[in-house]
């Protein structure tokens, strides 16, 4: 059977019961199968390495066109598709493993960065569709357990050969108390649609100034 999307999300941390990213998730690919998208979803530790060596593993064995990675960035209020991922790890707390590293490469001898392969400002347009939901662009992932995932997502599928063809990415999802993990879901699916409908991202401006 061919995948159209593997989407995956984050197991709780910090103290908190629950993570949207994973909430999202679940609910996003109800709606995604409910239109006929082959989707397959994947809770992911949060523990630098291993989470991006368990999404590794499910692309690979799934093969999905393509690959799209949350997670719950608290403080935002909008869902918001990352552009780049950095390769630093730059821990302000430890992970569910207890590993806090500071400025430790992703992938040693690494590229510095790499961009997102998904259309970013297309998947961000499309949430403009009623019923609307807010979003931007995002310049930047952080450098927690989200950055290390992307990283190590777009390292694999600009590396390993049998995976030419696959795009993917990451975005982050507001907390619930900020954005309703119902509206983060309806954004994810929105933006899944709009991604495997699109190849040549849209030409609109989707900087910042800082």
């Amino acid at each position: 059977m061919t995948i159209d999307v593997l989407l995956s999300g984050f197991a709780p941390f910090g103290g908190a019961p629950l993570n949207a990213s994973w909430q999202a998730v679940q609910l996003a690919a109800r709606e995604l199968r409910e239109q006929g998208v082959a989707t397959q979803i994947l809770e992911l530790p949060v523990e630098f390495g291993t989470a991006g060596q368990q999404l590794a593993a499910a692309v690979r064995e799934h093969r999905p066109r393509l690959v799209v990675a949350t997670g719950l960035a608290a403080g935002r209020t909008g869902v918001t598709p990352e552009r780049v991922a950095i390769n630093v790890r730059d821990a302000r707390i430890p992970d569910n493993a207890g590993e806090s590293p500071v400025d430790q490469p992703v992938v040693d001898a690494g590229p510095v960065g790499y961009f997102s392969t998904l259309p970013v400002k297309a998947m961000v347009a499309a949430l403009g569709e009623e019923p609307p939901v807010p979003g931007s662009v995002s310049q930047t992932a952080g450098t927690y357990v989200c950055n290390d995932v992307f990283y190590l997502l777009q390292h694999l599928l600009a590396t390993e050969q049998g995976l030419a063809g696959i795009r993917g990415g990451f975005v982050h999802v507001p907390a619930a108390e900020e954005l309703p993990v119902e509206e983060s879901a309806r954004a994810l699916a929105r933006m899944v649609l709009t991604a495997l409908s699109t190849q040549q991202d849209a030409p609109v401006a989707g900087g910042a100034e800082h």
